[in-house]
């Protein structure tokens, strides 16, 4: 058992609060922030404010001087309340309206990032002046286990023409970024979109538009069930990329928030019914009081595949189980084809923790599907609860 989650356990023995519940260690989400500023010197680093948006972490962020990636206007003010300067806030949703984008610069955010002609007009209209960057769309390297497919970002042809448009349209073209997936495991896929980007670079040079910021987006995988690359193999493999196809290196930008806040949360769930569809079924369905839409939801595909660890004293003796959640929709199933195995002694009630859940759980919780509340959250500092909502 490691450090944070023998705190978590800790409080939750003292505490006993209702589950579902996420605890979040807010002293593990500075430990991993400050790995990544160490592991990346001089590399500008943005929380991704949607991985998890709690006040409590975005306030222990600000003080630890971190810079933060927006997407919404929603998300600015969360930030603005917690206490960050207008100035660290970048606008990196390459969706957004009108009103979005004006709501933005009124509060003094003066970076963005477009991926279309369209975003970049309301940008020049709506954000008169502003830093821009132009978002890669990411193709050839490795999947990761949550792509983002082909939503977002253009080409790099594209995207040089339209950084000389923004300057033409008097906005400040600084820079490219792209996002090589979530959860990344393999660190060469940044070396694909490093290439890309050093291609516009050069492009937008030519026409007297010369960039300097690189944002080589989040992805950076955690373990789960599963080992992940440590973070220092993250920023070898983009240092050498960087060196391999830019003459000169650029700013640099990263924007993590599974990784800062992933392995900072525990989830902790009550068992509510174990059972068996036939006799002859050498599956036992164990059905948990959180699921798909009260937290789970990076489940969708056995994406990622949570370590679950019952609670207390039980038999060694296991058995193969298909995992589900409590709501009333037939897609409520956790995990059937992942081998998941569960003691056999595990009976309804008893609780079994989520590990490494403090990423895209609570943020992804349903507003109250079938009438179950949104995931309930208590931060948690040297041990003691610094917030509860």
């Amino acid at each position: 058992m490691n450090d944070t989650v023998a705190r978590i356990r800790a409080f939750l023995d003292t505490h006993r609060p209702p589950t579902p519940c996420l605890v979040i260690d807010i002293d593990t989400v500075i430990d991993r922030y400050r790995r990544l500023t160490s592991a990346f010197p001089g590399c500008r680093v943005q929380y991704a404010v949607k991985a998890n948006p709690h006040p409590a972490v975005l306030r222990a962020l600000v003080e630890a001087g971190a810079a933060f990636d927006v997407a919404s206007p929603g998300e600015i003010e969360l930030c603005l309340a917690a206490g960050a300067e207008p100035g660290t806030l970048s606008y990196g949703n390459t969706i957004k309206k009108p009103s979005d984008i004006a709501h933005a610069d009124a509060r003094g955010v003066r970076e963005y990032t477009f991926d279309s002609a369209s975003d970049l007009d309301n940008l020049a209209a709506c954000a008169p002046g502003a830093q821009v960057s132009a978002r890669l769309l990411v193709r050839g390297g490795p999947d990761s286990v949550t792509p983002f497919g082909h939503k977002f970002g253009c080409p790099a042809d594209d995207a040089a023409t339209l950084l000389r448009r923004a300057a033409e349209k008097g906005l400040v073209p600084v820079g490219v970024s792209f996002h090589v997936g979530s959860q990344q495991l393999d660190p060469t896929a940044w070396d694909v979109a490093v290439a890309e980007a050093a291609k516009v670079f050069a492009a937008t040079a030519e026409h007297g538009a010369a960039l300097h910021r690189l944002n080589i987006g989040g992805g950076f995988g955690i373990p789960y069930n599963d080992p992940a690359p440590e973070i220092g193999d993250y920023a070898d493999a983009v240092t050498a990329a960087v060196r391999a196809h830019f003459p000169r290196a650029p700013e640099l930008v990263c924007e993590p928030g599974r990784a800062v806040v992933a392995e900072a949360g525990l989830i902790r769930s009550e068992v509510v019914v174990v059972s068996r569809k036939l006799p002859t079924d050498p599956h036992r369905w164990v059905f948990l009081d959180i699921g798909r839409y009260n937290g789970l939801a990076e489940t969708e595909n056995e994406a990622i595949a949570y370590r679950l660890e019952p609670v207390g004293q039980h038999s060694p003796e296991d058995g193969p189980v298909i995992i589900a959640g409590p709501t009333c929709d037939g897609d409520d199933v956790l995990y059937q084809r992942t081998p998941y195995r569960l003691p056999m002694s595990l009976r309804p009630g008893d609780a079994i923790d989520i590990l490494a859940s403090g990423a895209y759980t609570a943020s992804y919780s349903s507003v109250a599907f079938n009438g179950i509340e949104p995931l309930r959250t208590y931060c948690i500092s040297e041990g003691r609860l610094i917030s509860a909502e």
